[in-house]
């Protein structure tokens, strides 16, 4: 190809003139240039495309590769970008290939079938090293075989179709005079599917585009043809989209020399709201060498009666790469000290995430130490919420404070024995002591009257404690209930890092509060069956209450006698009764006396049936927490050859993966970490 043109810059030529910049100036500038009011403007004759700006460029550039390369993005942290996108055939390929001196695939259709990151620098051997990187592999090539290497490396991420993928390739061109430059070619904008292609093209390649042009961190390289509106072109309506104001847009205009007429009109007038200004360009044509395209394009530019009328500052390639480096210097400065923060904060969370997970374990002896721990801090969590009322684990979970929803619930089922207290609204009772004196009919015998049957008094016991036989049933069944979700909780919570237990405890844990509500069921039926056997108690409660009550009788048969005067008396704790159709029957004494008696000792069966609740609940919570959970774990989780152990050795593979996963990304972060902070004292010093 012969000696490059964009041969580096010899160190006895002349720096770059400045020159004022108009105020008319079509160049948008930047604050700094604004500022100095001075910019550099090349000599095309015999300048490099690149100037001695890229020693301080090409730090920063390497930093971003180098992050680049390390795959940061995969870790949700943007980095500065050069997009270029066009529409197809707009010159995309032309301006790429004059800036890296190099020829890239050309032919019908999208040729940019991948997004292809193109790393320039700058390279003092006059050698050119040219290389390719995709599917985690390096495949070096040379000028001249470029073209067909990108194609081959297409073809093998792509398919040999038409077809498109978001993966990247990446281009390395180390060559002599080349501006210090990443840029990402994105697939051309194509609305209609050609042969091959799929018909969903242009939305793939909008989502591509839309994809890198997005962030905040990107640069827009907007590549229009002279010849076109440029309001009409799809790729300024798609960076429109995401960046509204243009700030963050450069726009290069290709084929000038072929659409020369309103050129200048339609970049003064940037009706499209271009924020970074426009640069125009000459395409290089047919077999030119890069040297003599750069000669044409300053001839064209210099004496074309339109052209020429251009200033000076926004037309060619050199000064497109000059804007290019500065541009990405200015954005890479910009950015990197919140890529430092985003790269801290990502490493600090992923560290505590890591030591969130259990730590792996490696022997029998390391996983039953570890399940032993497990157990232990799993009964102390118990022993404060069952036993000693103690909450500080859960302070905010009422549903976990045990010992208080226990009470509670004791209480709700104390309450249903109560005896309703009579007051003066209630209704008149009709039937007072008909059940009495039907039992006492039906009981009775041949023997010495007035002589209270024992017999009545346990049929009447029988019936009462049948109607409450299934309250309590109903109060273990939903105690032992509540037991289960608070151990069932404690136990998932301290051996949730890991899911190995976590089926084996569960299962644990609802067969043991199965096995317990069994047992109290067969308990309460027994306690049920017991009242019914025989009327006995030596609390001194019953006989004061039953004197209390039996003081009334004088005043009960009395009232049953005038019961014309008052057929409707009031009774000490029943209330209102009607005592009307009592005066036509036979045992009213003996029925009363047996009420009586009832009434008194069913406040001691009401209470027996609530204080024994109390102390089995009580004790048998008490031998769950102390001894039958920990039985029951060790039985199902390890067995009784204690092969269960070996289970806790083999990590699940969604922690494993979550592992590695967290490893891989902390050590990416670390190595990103190193590279930002090896650069950061440069940037402080070369660009303040």
């Amino acid at each position: 190809m012969g000696s490059p043109i964009l041969a580096k810059e010899e160190t006895s030529s002349p720096p770059p003139q400045l020159v004022s910049v108009p105020k008319m100036s079509l160049l948008k500038i930047s604050e700094q240039e604004k500022q100095s009011s001075l910019i550099p403007v090349v000599n095309h004759d015999d300048a490099p495309i690149v100037s001695s700006y890229n020693d301080r460029i090409r730090p920063l550039l390497d930093t971003v590769d180098r992050l680049r390369h390390l795959k940061i993005m995969q870790e949700g942290i943007q980095l500065p970008t050069i997009v270029v996108v066009g529409d197809q055939s707009s010159g995309k390929s032309s301006v790429l290939e004059s800036l890296a001196g190099i020829s890239l695939p050309r032919g019908q259709g999208i040729c940019t079938r991948v997004p292809l990151i193109m790393r320039l620098q700058n390279h003092s051997n006059p050698s050119p090293e040219l290389s390719l990187e995709f599917n985690g592999k390096t495949v070096p090539t040379d000028e001249k075989n470029i073209a067909d290497a990108i194609s081959l490396a297409t073809e093998e991420m792509a398919g040999k179709g038409k077809g498109i993928s978001n993966s990247p390739l990446t281009l390395v061109v180390k060559k002599n005079g080349v501006p210090d430059l990443t840029m990402v070619d994105l697939p051309g904008i194509t609305r209609v599917p050609v042969h091959g292609q799929p018909e969903d093209i242009y939305e793939q390649i909008s989502k591509i585009i839309t994809e890198f042009i997005t962030p905040e961190e990107s640069i827009i390289l907007n590549v229009l043809s002279a010849g076109v509106d440029f309001s009409t072109c799809e790729s300024i309506r798609m960076s429109q989209r995401v960046d509204k104001t243009g700030q963050r847009t450069l726009a290069v205009v290709t084929k000038a020399d072929k659409s020369p007429e309103g050129l200048l009109e339609k970049v003064t007038a940037d009706d499209v709201n271009i924020g970074l200004g426009y640069v125009c360009v000459r395409n290089r044509i047919g077999d030119e060498t890069y040297e003599e395209a750069r000669a044409e394009e300053a001839r064209l530019f210099e004496t074309h009666p339109q052209l020429s009328k251009i200033n000076k500052s926004i037309v060619g390639i050199p000064v497109l790469a000059e804007r290019l480096v500065k541009i990405q210097a200015t954005i890479i400065v910009k950015c990197l000290p919140d890529i430092v923060r985003k790269i801290n904060d990502k490493l600090s969370a992923n560290l505590v995430e890591l030591n969130k997970l259990p730590k792996h374990l490696t022997s029998v002896a390391e996983a039953m130490t570890t399940f032993m721990h497990i157990l232990g801090y799993a009964k102390e969590s118990l022993r404060k919420i069952l036993l000693q009322g103690e909450f500080d684990e859960y302070p905010d979970a009422k549903d976990m404070h045990g010992t208080a929803r226990l009470a509670e619930m004791l209480n709700s089922y104390s309450d249903e024995f109560q005896p309703k207290k009579p007051s003066e609204s209630d209704d008149v009772k009709d039937k007072f002591l008909d059940d009495e004196i039907k039992v006492l009919e039906e009981i009775r015998s041949i023997g010495l009257p007035n002589f209270l049957p024992k017999s009545a008094f346990l049929t009447l016991l029988r019936r009462k404690v049948n109607l409450i036989s299934d309250k309590p049933v109903e109060f273990v069944e939903k105690a032992w209930s509540y037991v289960e979700n608070v151990l069932i909780a404690v136990l998932l919570r301290h051996s949730e890092n890991y899911p190995q237990l976590l089926s084996g405890t569960r299962r644990a844990g609802h067969n043991l509060i199965s096995k317990k509500n069994e047992q109290s069921v067969d308990w309460v039926k027994d306690l049920v069956q017991m009242e019914k056997l025989t009327d006995y108690t030596c609390n001194p409660e019953y006989m004061a209450s039953y004197n209390k009550l039996i003081s009334h009788q004088t005043e009960f048969i009395n009232a049953v006698q005038r019961y014309f005067l008052q057929p409707v008396i009031s009774i000490e704790e029943f209330g209102r009764v009607n005592v009307e159709d009592l005066h036509k029957m036979s045992g009213v004494v003996e029925a009363f006396d047996l009420k009586m008696r009832m009434t008194a000792y069913w406040k001691i069966v009401m209470q027996r049936m609530v204080d024994n609740m109390a102390l089995h609940l009580q004790y048998n919570i008490q031998k769950l927490v102390n001894n039958e959970m920990q039985t029951e774990i060790i039985n199902e989780l390890i067995g009784s050859q204690g092969n269960g152990l070996e289970r806790m050795l083999e990590e699940p593979p969604s922690i494993s993966e979550k592992r590695n996963k967290l490893k891989k990304s902390i050590k990416l972060l670390k190595e990103s970490k190193d590279v930002v902070a090896n650069i950061m004292d440069r940037v402080v010093d070369n660009f303040n």
